[in-house]
């Protein structure tokens, strides 16, 4: 499998056939049930990782999937940093911003090379069109938005003189911790965003620095550290500075720092 626009195209399809059935869901009254780790699943994360297992499969039955629900079901594919290739879906990140209807949740899918992410796709189906916001990017290629406007490529900005912009989680913030992270660094101005859309904001230049110092897993950011990526960013753990890789045990993150282009 080669990454290419076609590629790309494919992966985009699948996250919007996807949302077309979040959508509905969302619109309507639905059930939440608490899993085995405390957080909260509706049938829309169910049936969206369905959708998403048979597209990936449509596209080369060999890769590995590594989905968020079928992990909590027990089926977890051998993986780690070294495998060469295996997709990561989160099929509706930010749930409780879906079960608040603030519409700030998203449809996630990355190809990771080697622990690597080179290929993600971010759908906010609730966000913009009729068919929700896109964002993607792939190694090579470059980053994209897509939305009732068209569309566009998207770049990391040089953090402005008025210093950063800074996004923090809306669901899952720890001021405190933010706070002492932030000391003697310029601030302009301070966001709360929910779900992988705070990568997708650092990858079109509306922000600059995400600093995350909460649990995460690794499906809810693999797609945007991929756009991030193709957009001019990074992801990089906050103990070392070191790239954040995937395949790690557990798929558990570390703390860590996303941001646009350096100075």
């Amino acid at each position: 499998m080669v990454i290419s626009s076609a590629l790309l195209s494919d992966v985009e399809n699948i996250a919007l056939e996807a949302g077309a059935v979040v959508r509905p869901i969302y619109e309507m009254d639905f059930s939440v049930q608490t899993k085995a780790d405390e957080s909260p699943v509706t049938i829309a994360d169910q049936q969206a990782e369905a959708v998403i297992l048979a597209g990936l499969a449509n596209l080369d039955p060999g890769i590995p999937v590594v989905a968020e629900e079928s992990v909590a079901a027990g089926r977890i594919p051998t993986v780690d940093t070294r495998t060469p290739r295996f997709w990561l879906v989160d099929p509706l990140d930010g749930t409780k911003e879906f079960i608040h209807r603030n519409g700030e949740f998203t449809v996630n899918i990355a190809l990771i090379e080697a622990g690597e992410p080179v290929l993600g796709v971010v759908l906010a189906p609730a966000l913009g069109s009729k068919n929700g916001t896109l964002y993607s990017g792939a190694r090579g290629l470059g980053a994209f938005r897509r939305d009732a406007a068209g569309r566009r490529a998207i770049l990391c900005r040089r953090v402005p003189q008025s210093g950063l912009a800074v996004v923090a989680s809306r669901s899952h913030g720890d001021e405190q911790a933010l706070d002492a992270f932030l000391a003697g660094r310029i601030v302009g101005s301070r966001v709360n965003a929910g779900s992988s859309l705070k990568l997708c904001l650092l990858a079109e230049g509306r922000a600059d620095l995400y600093p995350r110092l909460g649990r995460t897993m690794e499906w809810d950011i693999a797609a945007g550290h991929a756009v991030l990526a193709a957009a001019g960013g990074s992801v990089t753990r906050l103990a070392d500075g070191q790239a954040l890789t995937y395949g790690k045990p557990g798929f558990e993150n570390p703390h860590f720092v996303a941001q646009g282009l350096r100075d």
